[in-house]
């Protein structure tokens, strides 16, 4: 069984156009949120995700500050300022879809996800040991999800030596996981660990592995569109170098 799990795809549908063709045939695909905020593509992003079939996605942080139920004073200027632009682009229907998806997090077999963290799925950052130990308390399942950090890395809790660990994986590795671990696939739209290319992961929940995979896309189209609704230069500059 194959399981595309992605996050983080920030309107950015080039990069999710990429990640699906390269996936290839899946079983069922986890989006584990942030289908909006910081691209030039919300409407058609949000389209996309809603014709994935066997589909099961949660809200992230920039989903629920463009429906309204986040204040997006929490958000930095540049981050603040494509919120706005994209609440006055969203079409009611693509909107409805969005109010319609959950903000908590969900237990799908022996996996929970989560946007955020399992403690507070949507806001919460997991990116070091201490914080991933404190979320091992946060769920019963072996493995948990996670994206929001747009950094693709593994926490591992030794039962034995009590003791957690953090990987970065390779490209292309091919995982066996052991309970327990917390996961991150990356970000489709705006990935952050310095390579560009869109990152996700492929999840097999019956041979127990997780492979992280990356793909390349027109990163300069993707560019000149942010610039041409007038986002914020930040946004266009740093998906060329992935931060």
């Amino acid at each position: 069984m194959r399981i595309l799990v992605i996050s983080d795809l920030h309107a950015n549908l080039a990069a999710l156009e990429a990640v699906l063709a390269d996936a290839g045939e899946v079983d069922a695909t986890w989006c584990l949120g942030d289908v909006i905020g910081y691209g030039p593509d919300p409407n058609e992003v949000v389209e996309l995700v809603r014709t994935i079939p066997s589909l099961t996605c949660v809200l992230g942080n920039h989903d629920v500050a463009v429906l309204g139920q986040m204040d997006d004073a929490v958000f930095n200027t540049e981050a603040r300022r494509s919120l706005l632009w994209q609440k006055k682009q969203l079409t009611d229907g693509n909107k409805g879809y969005l109010e319609n998806l959950p903000q908590n997090a969900l237990v799908l077999g022996d996996v929970t996800i989560a946007h955020g963290s399992p403690r507070d799925p949507v806001w919460e950052y997991i990116l070091n040991t201490l914080v991933a130990r404190l979320n091992f308390q946060g769920f019963e399942t072996s493995y948990c999800f996670v994206g929001h950090s747009h950094i693709q890395c593994m926490f591992q809790l030794d039962l034995i030596k009590d003791r957690v660990s953090l990987e970065i994986p390779k490209v292309g590795q091919t995982l066996a996981l052991t309970p327990r671990a917390i996961l991150n696939p990356g970000s489709v739209g705006q990935p952050r660990d310095r390579d560009p290319r869109a990152a996700y992961a492929i999840f097999d929940p019956e041979a127990g592995t997780w492979e992280p995979r990356r793909a390349a896309y027109d990163i300069f189209a993707v560019q000149e569109r942010i610039r041409a609704a007038k986002l914020p230069e930040k946004h266009a500059a740093r998906l060329a170098e992935g931060w």
